[in-house]
């Protein structure tokens, strides 16, 4: 039995008659006949009525008819399930990311992906950078959002691309003395209580502000001392409170509140970048199709994106 029996027995039972069915096939109606014939035969049991009104199921043929369209009907919604899931409109995507990438990067990109596929499951974790590519490499996590390419054991398995750029920013409470000022010196940090990420869980930052604060400790803290913070917004917060100055991107601005002031450091100080990376062996369809959207949505990552899959 295949698939055109169920067809054939079908339209056979819709227009009642061996020609008209044949017709609406668009076959002869003898292969109609003899195909409907074997079937029978198959079955040990005949499912249609011969008559000069015309051709009727018998009650052997109502309960077969019943479980064909339902058959049918499975079979279509098979073929149009694997279709959705080979073009990425369905299935599940894992994205690990730090809290500043939710201030510019997904709003527009997550955003946009979960429009045009809203029935993909998505499972999203704010976690450091470290965090996330262990989960990346432990295939944990589908897509990692950090500060600075990946590093350590593993790291060479995966394709990772710039997908944002900032500069440093300093938050401080409004009755800071910095808060009346448009801009604060590298020099006037270093003798300042600082809020920064931790040093244990973006590696990339910490090594970047102890190069930027100069050599002379293990630590870029100073003076003045060190809090760590694990996001932007806890940034904000402790500056608010008056416990120092927060470090970090200029995007934090977005998240900005009536109780603290942001001033440019001077000179101008570029962040790590903001990375994206995947494994490079993931061919997931979901994971393509995420890709595709931030290529859309990302200025120069498409050929970015190129270079490194090109490179594989």
């Amino acid at each position: 039995m295949e698939s055109r029996h169920l067809r054939y027995a079908l339209a056979l039972a819709e227009h009642q008659h061996f020609g008209r069915a044949a017709a609406a096939l668009g076959i002869a109606q003898p292969p109609l006949s003899q195909q409907i014939a074997a079937l029978e035969r198959e079955l040990g049991a005949r499912l249609f009525d011969r008559t000069a009104r015309g051709v009727f199921p018998t009650a052997a043929g109502e309960a077969f008819l019943a479980r064909a369209r339902r058959a049918l009907a499975e079979m279509s919604a098979a073929a149009s399930d694997a279709g959705r899931a080979a073009r990425g409109e369905t299935g599940r995507l894992r994205l690990g990311f730090i809290g500043s990438a939710l201030l510019e990067l997904l709003p527009s990109v997550l955003g946009g992906f979960v429009r045009d596929r809203p029935e993909v499951r998505l499972g999203l974790q704010e976690m450091s950078t470290r965090r996330s590519t262990a989960a990346l490499l432990a295939g944990e996590l589908d897509i990692a959002i950090g500060r600075g390419a990946p590093r350590g054991a593993g790291a060479e398995e995966l394709v990772s691309v710039t997908v944002g750029r900032d500069h440093l920013v300093a938050v401080v409470g409004a009755a800071h003395p910095f808060a009346g000022q448009r801009g604060v010196s590298v020099e006037q940090l270093r003798g300042q209580h600082l809020i920064t990420a931790p040093a244990d869980e973006e590696p990339v930052v910490a090594a970047w502000l102890t190069t930027l604060l100069g050599e002379g400790s293990e630590a870029p803290a100073r003076a003045g001392g060190f809090t760590e913070a694990r996001d932007v917004h806890t940034i904000i917060g402790l500056a608010s409170c008056g416990v120092g100055v927060g470090l970090g991107p200029a995007c934090l601005r977005v998240a900005a509140r009536p109780d603290i002031r942001v001033c440019e450091v001077s000179p101008r100080v570029e962040l790590p970048e903001l990375v994206m990376s995947f494994r490079a062996q993931d061919r997931s369809p979901v994971l393509a199709a995420f890709l595709d959207t931030t290529r859309e949505r990302c200025p120069g990552v498409s050929e970015r994106l190129e270079r490194r899959l090109g490179a594989r």
